[in-house]
């Protein structure tokens, strides 16, 4: 059962290429079985009449052969003589009087087996009609008639041929018949199978490009095909048409976004700083006035945050975000990193590290950015409470920093997608916070960007771990 169960997830019922091979093998199959089927009928046919006619003309000869010689010859004689003449090796014949007695028989009964010989001999009625019937595993076709010499009737004849050789050959030719189609069907759904999957390696092949395309593949993503079907090669058409337009929406889109959030950051940067420097001087201010500055000043800060970070998107999707690639120490990154976010907020940060150096090549500042962004995620949907861990160690050839807390875990069905692009687990939670979904999409772009990766691992209850990996510096 578990090699049938490793067996059947591998075969997709509703795919293109086993609806073919089933349908186009199941019309063979049918037309090559009702062939078989009718040639099988029509061979038998033959066989049994051509038998039948001669029993028929055995049946119609013998009676008018006694009527001719009975003048010259005592009937008795020339009953006996007309059945010899007309004997054959597999043909036997015999006539009854009318107290059911045998007036003349065919010298060939002792061929038969005495059970067989006395189920015929006891017969009383056949039909002037050749039929065929079986008796002990022997087929037998026969048919009756009436001898009548001047007049009067003589006697009853019985004409029967054993045709069990003939039967026996037919049933063997059938059973090969039977056997040979199923062996070509079986080439044959092989042949078809393969053709099949011949014919459709262009789509194939046009899934598997398509399947690699990313957004940033756009503007030069072409698909070529040359040899194949016409009807394939107009899809690809189509296709191409369709990722320009893509690629032309895609860029006006960045396009956008980069505009805005250039042009609003600087207008909200000036705002922020009237803010403050209102706040500065807040001796003549109510409490009520403020509060109303300071909330002000908060959300004008958020959204600057929010600008630069779409701004960032936008130049990493064009190209146009540059790395400052230098050598750092992450001994010193990580210590740096927890003694800012100590000043913003009044969480228990441990460092868990060895005593060995650890150097990789990033952007210092970039990797600062990564960190405050995992840290800030990991106050956020976790209690007041509890630790947030920073763990730096080396494996290999690779840097591994990691981020842990205590928090509220992440669904699993969520892990996949929490790096998209304002994808947020829970919106209610996420508003209230201030969250806008792009933090953690801006880990991976940078990390990305300095040619490491990120990954979570979450437990719903228990927290999560955010790990960075970078290559160390040779």
């Amino acid at each position: 059962m578990n090699q049938i169960s490793n067996v059947l997830p591998k075969i997709d019922f509703f795919s293109l290429r086993l609806r073919l091979t089933i349908g186009i093998a199941a019309f063979s199959t049918l037309g090559l079985g009702s062939l078989a089927i009718w040639t099988s009928w029509r061979m038998q046919q033959i066989l049994i009449n051509s038998h039948k006619y001669y029993i028929q003309q055995i049946a119609d000869r013998l009676p008018r052969d006694v009527q001719l010689y009975s003048e010259i010859i005592p009937p008795e004689i020339v009953l006996q003589k007309a059945i010899n003449n007309l004997t054959t090796p597999n043909t036997f014949l015999w006539v009854k009087g009318q107290d059911q007695k045998i007036l003349a028989k065919s010298p060939n009964w002792n061929l038969l087996s005495r059970a067989t010989a006395t189920e015929l001999i006891s017969l009383t009625e056949m039909s002037s009609k050749p039929q065929i019937n079986q008796i002990n595993q022997r087929y037998f076709i026969w048919c009756g008639g009436t001898i009548s010499v001047k007049g009067q009737t003589l006697g009853k004849l019985f004409v029967v041929q054993d045709v069990t050789r003939e039967q026996k050959m037919f049933t063997v030719l059938v059973q090969n018949i039977g056997i040979a189609s199923i062996l070509v069907i079986t080439a044959l759904s092989a042949a078809i199978a393969f053709y099949i999957k011949r014919s459709l390696q262009p789509l194939r092949q046009l899934s598997q490009m398509t399947e690699v395309i990313s957004a940033s593949d756009l503007p030069e993503a072409k698909l070529y095909l040359d040899h194949a079907p016409t009807e394939v090669k107009q899809l690809a058409q189509t296709f191409n048409m369709m990722l320009s337009r893509l690629s032309q929406a895609w860029e006006q889109e960045r396009q956008f976004v980069s505009n805005v959030s250039h042009e609003l950051r600087t207008p909200l940067t000036i705002v922020h700083g009237y803010l403050q420097s209102v706040l500065r001087r807040q001796n003549n201010l109510t409490e009520m006035q403020k509060e109303a500055l300071e909330t002000a000043a908060s959300e004008a800060e958020r959204t600057i945050r929010l600008l630069q970070d779409l701004l960032d998107l936008a130049r990493a999707d064009s190209g146009y975000l540059h790395f400052r690639m230098e050598s750092c120490l992450l001994n010193d990154l990580v210590t740096e990193v927890v003694s800012m976010a100590d000043r913003y907020c009044d969480r228990t940060m441990t460092i868990e590290s060895t005593n060995q150096s650890i150097e990789v090549i990033a952007d210092y500042n970039r990797l600062r950015q990564v960190l405050l962004n995992l840290i800030d995620n990991a106050v956020k949907y976790s209690d007041a409470e509890t630790p947030i861990v920073l763990k730096l160690n080396q494996q290999g050839e690779e840097a591994i920093i990691q981020v842990c807390d205590q928090g509220y875990g992440i669904p699993l069905q969520h892990q996949a997608r929490i790096f998209e692009r304002f994808y947020r687990v829970d919106e209610a939670r996420t508003s209230s916070q201030g969250g806008c979904g792009l933090g953690l999409s801006i880990v991976k772009t940078l990390v990305e960007g300095m040619g490491g990766s990120v990954t979570v691992r979450s437990r719903l209850g228990e927290g999560s771990i955010f790990t960075i990996t970078l290559k160390i510096k040779n």
